[in-house]
Order: C-alpha cells, then sequence, then structure tokens
C-alpha cells in the first residue's frame, strides 16, 4: 500500500471518530469502504451461462400439481409471507417526459401525436383530469390546442399528481371498472391469493425509502380495509425503511470521503443490496421477493399466482430433502451408502461443486463438508427466457478456492473489455426477473442469520454527481447478487408471461397491463 494512501486513511479514521451523518456507521466499515474505493471492486469471473439441464431446472406438467399442494399446505400452515421492495422512485420511469416537459414540447410530431393518443389509456387518467379541472383546465381541450407541455406539468410536478418524485409503489397502474388499482394495492392482491394461512391472514411486507413512508403509509391504511372485505382475508401488512447504517461513503475523483455543502461527509443509500438488513430482520420462514413494478392486472393475475405456488412447492420439496439429510448427518452412525446419497443429492440436485480433494477425505470430513454446505439458506429463483430485457441473469461462476457456484450476475459486475467474458454474457439464455422464494430457517427451526452468507466483496462502484461535482458511490452486495452468494440456490424456469415490469411510463400501455 502507496505511503499517501495509508496517511490518507489515518487521517480519515481520525475524523469519522467525531460525530458524522450516518453515526450508525462504525468507523471501521467505513474505513474498509474507503479500502475498496483504491483497490477497486473485483469483477466475477463467468464460466458459462446457466442452461436447461445445466443449472436450471424444468418443472414438467406432470409435477405442477402436486407442487402446488405442497405450497398450499405450507401456506396453511402459516409458513409463507411475501416481501416487496417497493423504495424505487418514479423519476427513471418519466425521464423522457420529463425532458419535454422542461424543453417545452416532443421531440417530434410522432411522439406528440402518441402522446395525445393513448393518454386516455393511462389508469391514472382521470385523476389527471379532475386535478387540472380544478385548476381550470380542460384536458381535452389542452390536447386539442397542442398544449402537451401544460398537462406534463400537471402529471409530473407538485402542481398536479407529482408522479416523477412519487414511488412506483403510488402510481395507477392498472384500470378497473370500480377503482383504478396501484402496484402495491396489486401486490396485496397477489399476496391474498397465494399466502393465505388457516386464519385467512396474508402476511406482507413493503420496505419503502424514508421520504415516502408517510404518503405510503396512508395509502395503504386507506386501501387494506377494501381488499380485506373483497378477498376475504387480514392483511397483516408491515412497512420499513432503509437503515442508515447500510449508507455507504461516497468520495472524491481522488477516492477521497467527499463532504457535502455544509462540511459532513456524504453517504448515500447503498443500494438494493442494503435490504439485505430488512430482510434478515423479518420474522419469516418461506419468503416470497418480488419487485414493486412486476404486476399484472386481474385477467393475468391466474398464470402469475401458479407459478408462484409451483416456485412455492419446489422450495418445500427442496427443504424435505435437505432437512432429512441434515438429520442423518447430524447422528453419529451414518452408512457409507447413506453418505454417497447425500453426496450425490448436492451434486446433481443443488449443483454443488466438490473440492477436489474431496474423495480423499476421511468420512467425518466429508459429513461435517456437507452439513456445512446443506445448514444455510436456501433461495428459489424464477428465469424467464432472454428477450432483450436489460439486467442480469443466471451463471456458473468461478470461485476463489477453484470450485462453481451458480449465481445472478450483472453486467456491471464482470469485466465487459474482456472478450471472453463479454461472449459468455452475450450468450446467455434467461433473465433474471426477480421473482424468488427463500428458505430462511434451518432444520430445527431457527432463523438463518442471512449476513454470514453474504458476500461482502461482490460490491460495484459506479460514477454519480453531487450539485453537479462528479463522485464515486459504492453499492453493496446486490440483495439477490452477492447478498446471497453463499446460500444454496436453485434456478427454475418460468413463463415470460410472469414478467412485466413498467421500466418507461409507455410500458404501462402494453397488453399485459391494459384491459
Amino acid at each position: 500500500m502507496k505511503v499517501s494512501h495509508l496517511m490518507n486513511l489515518r487521517l480519515f479514521s481520525i475524523e469519522i471518530s467525531q460525530p458524522t451523518a450516518a453515526e450508525e456507521i462504525d468507523s471501521a466499515e467505513i474505513a474498509r469502504q474507503v479500502e475498496i474505493f483504491h483497490r477497486g471492486a473485483k469483477p466475477m469471473r463467468l464460466l458459462r451461462p446457466a442452461r436447461i439441464g445445466d443449472g436450471i431446472v424444468q418443472v414438467s406438467p406432470q409435477e405442477r400439481e402436486a407442487l402446488i399442494r405442497l405450497h398450499e399446505e405450507a401456506a396453511w400452515k402459516g409458513r409463507m409471507l411475501t416481501f416487496v421492495p417497493a423504495s424505487g422512485a418514479a423519476s427513471r420511469m418519466f425521464e423522457d417526459w420529463y425532458r419535454c416537459y422542461k424543453e417545452g414540447r416532443f421531440d417530434s410530431v410522432e411522439r406528440s401525436k402518441f402522446f395525445a393518443e393513448n393518454l386516455s389509456r393511462f389508469a391514472f387518467f382521470d385523476d389527471l383530469k379532475k386535478v387540472m379541472s380544478l385548476n381550470g383546465h380542460d384536458i381535452q381541450m389542452c390536447l386539442s390546442d397542442g398544449e402537451c407541455s401544460k398537462i406534463l406539468e400537471y402529471i409530473l410536478t407538485p402542481k398536479g399528481l407529482n408522479y416523477a418524485l412519487l414511488p412506483k409503489a403510488l402510481l395507477k397502474f392498472h384500470v378497473y371498472p370500480e377503482h383504478n388499482r396501484t402496484a402495491m394495492e396489486e401486490h396485496l392482491v397477489e399476496a391474498a391469493c397465494y399466502v393465505r394461512d388457516k386464519r385467512n391472514t396474508c402476511r406482507i411486507q413493503f420496505t419503502v425509502s424514508k421520504e415516502h413512508e408517510a404518503p405510503f403509509r396512508a395509502l395503504l391504511s386507506h386501501m387494506k380495509e377494501l381488499y380485506e372485505k373483497f378477498y376475504r382475508v387480514s392483511l397483516d401488512t408491515t412497512v420499513t425503511t432503509q437503515l442508515p447504517s447500510t449508507d455507504t461513503i461516497a468520495v472524491d475523483m481522488e477516492n477521497r470521503p467527499f463532504k457535502d455543502s455544509s462540511g459532513k461527509i456524504l453517504f448515500r443509500p447503498g443500494g438494493h443490496g442494503a435490504l439485505l438488513q430488512n430482510l434478515n430482520n423479518m420474522n419469516g420462514d418461506i419468503i416470497f421477493v418480488k419487485n414493486i413494478d412486476n404486476v399484472v392486472p386481474d385477467r393475468l393475475k391466474d398464470v402469475t399466482v401458479s407459478y408462484k405456488k409451483i416456485l412455492g412447492g419446489v422450495l418445500v420439496r427442496f427443504q424435505d430433502e435437505i432437512f432429512e439429510y441434515l438429520r442423518l448427518l447430524s447422528r453419529k452412525e451414518m452408512d457409507h451408502q447413506l453418505l454417497e446419497r447425500v453426496i450425490l443429492f448436492c451434486k446433481k440436485k443443488l449443483t454443488l461443486s466438490l473440492p477436489d480433494r474431496f474423495n480423499s477425505y476421511p468420512e467425518d470430513v466429508k459429513r461435517e463438508w456437507l452439513q456445512q454446505k446443506l445448514n444455510r439458506p436456501i433461495r428459489l429463483c424464477g428465469m424467464v427466457k432472454n428477450d432483450g430485457e436489460p439486467g442480469g441473469g443466471p451463471f456458473w461462476v468461478e470461485e476463489e478456492d477453484g470450485t462453481q457456484s451458480l449465481q445472478i450476475v450483472e453486467q456491471n459486475q464482470i469485466d465487459m473489455t474482456s472478450v471472453d467474458q463479454k461472449d459468455i454474457w452475450k450468450s446467455s439464455t434467461h433473465f433474471n426477473p426477480v421473482d424468488l422464494v427463500c428458505g430462511v430457517r434451518n432444520y430445527r427451526g431457527e432463523k438463518f442469520d442471512l449476513n454470514l452468507y453474504s458476500n461482502r466483496e461482490s460490491v460495484t462502484i459506479s460514477r454519480k454527481s453531487y450539485k453537479g461535482i462528479p463522485i464515486k458511490a459504492l453499492e453493496l452486495p446486490g440483495l439477490w447478487n452477492g447478498g446471497m452468494a453463499f446460500w444454496n440456490t436453485v434456478f427454475v424456469e418460468v413463463p415470460l408471461e410472469t414478467f412485466n415490469p413498467v421500466k418507461t411510463v409507455d410500458d404501462l400501455l402494453r397488453s399485459s397491463h391494459q384491459l
């Protein structure tokens, strides 16, 4: 390490011993983060994409009914709940519209015409019409006069709906005869369909940003009773925010801690990897994870709900086998034939990579290794066929000890300047839609500490700006990437119909989001 680098860290350690903007963050952790900026984030090494028969499981039609029954039995016992990351702001959804609003017009006649012809198809149209009317504007007249900028102002700014500054969870997504629904409401309905227990209770936890917590809670409180009555359930809802202790330090382009305009060290949210702490704090057993914007109207929910139950059933089936083997391994007496059965299960079903010298280990060492590998959280990840959507995918990666493992990998985690790595990335056949089921208790019913199974080094460094000044930001290991790096992992193919994200506002005009 360079002398100047050491001196910077020493000076920094003195500075952060004083109160900071993120007092909950340990000074040693901050120093560790600064060191990462200096040495850089280490890219993952891809070996090959996971494919059907090589890391991705296909569920046969003959298995589906039995798997759905397994899910429903576990749900009935109260083992299941759902976790919805809902802190994402809608600003990216409206980037194109916001630019046009600032410029006072759309960038082409065709784009302006498309906007005018399709505006009434959005679920928020009625709300927009009302708020404009209250301010003395007739929306149809504005459209006829080509006053698109005025309409955009009422959609995007606090003068009207304020959609550019709201979280996606609070946006109206779908049109219904009786009441147009927000993304948050659609998740309440989904939960009622697949995590209902014997007391007709459905547990669901949302994680929102602190700034949006109050309006989120207000809408949830207002709408919950409506869906409880309609679906005859009790919705046990929890709202949490990202913990301040998961914020990460920002540095300047010379990797020195960056100070804001008030002279305090700048900390930023650590990305969706910070939600590992929220997940870890849940009192759960089997937890479904799904992004806030991946929802469909009721007419398309059957496929989504069926495959939620199929994934849940696959997880329960794997847990039953793993727990039984762990009970057997915990006993002192275990014959050679049974040990070989466990090894075969680990290799064939869990696709675990054994150490090169594993066969030469004494049987007690083999048993200890198997116990350590089996007794950890498990994640079932739905995977859809790749149709060009941006985002991560399932790959076999090389670990530091020379073994290989199944991981969900984002493009920014690999070295795209390497021809070999770029070719492997481009040859991927499947995509990660963020459709997970997590088993977070061990065979004794005890909660795992999920922090023990995260790869803390699997971070990414990105370039941002603070009031026009370039800075570097550190993102924690992604929740379903490095955050679950050392979980047992099973990838299962699910239909493309179960993946209906809303990344731009125009996505709401797709047939999967329309009547």
